[in-house]
């Protein structure tokens, strides 16, 4: 991965850079976001639609996901291919959390990577406890689809909201 660019994300994610970029509330007609982000809006608007068909498509084969590492979920890393993301990722946050949210806000794309910055909220049905976490996804994608997935979380409000008091 380009150290430039994991930089760059660190110094936006901090708020010390604002590069010019696209962020969900600004029109894709600012800024022309790269092929490759596109394809990630993509999954994320599918993810928000329920659209599985879409995410279908748009998830490879040799998909290999990683939940970020303390994370719930994190227990069957990697996950090879998004038969396994769907049944031990999606399912299970399915489960928990039927008002789960994914708020993309911000991108950065650099060759075939894409960050995401953003935000989970959701209620836990089993514990009640609500949860407003933020969030860096890394996509990687290689010819119109995603390829890799590395997730970077506050897992400790994970925990926190899947734990019973």
């Amino acid at each position: 991965m380009n150290r430039g660019f994991v930089f760059a994300v660190v110094l936006v994610a901090t708020g010390l850079l604002t590069p010019t970029m696209v962020t969900a509330s600004e029109p894709a007609s600012v800024v022309q976001a790269s092929p490759n982000q596109v394809v990630v809006e993509r999954l994320y608007r599918a993810f928000a639609a329920g659209d599985g068909a879409t995410i279908a498509t748009i998830l490879s084969s040799d998909l290999v996901w990683f939940e970020a590492e303390n994370h719930p979920y994190a227990d069957l890393n990697p996950y090879n291919g998004p038969a396994a993301v769907v049944e031990g990722v999606f399912g299970r946050i399915g489960a928990a959390f039927p008002d789960f949210v994914v708020t993309p806000t911000t991108y950065l794309s650099s060759g075939d990577t894409v960050a995401a910055q953003g935000r989970y909220t959701a209620t836990n049905i089993a514990t009640g406890e609500t949860m407003d976490a933020q969030f860096v996804h890394f996509f990687t994608v290689r010819d119109g689809r995603i390829t890799g997935f590395q997730q970077y979380t506050d897992t400790a409000q994970w925990i926190d909201v899947v734990t019973p008091d």
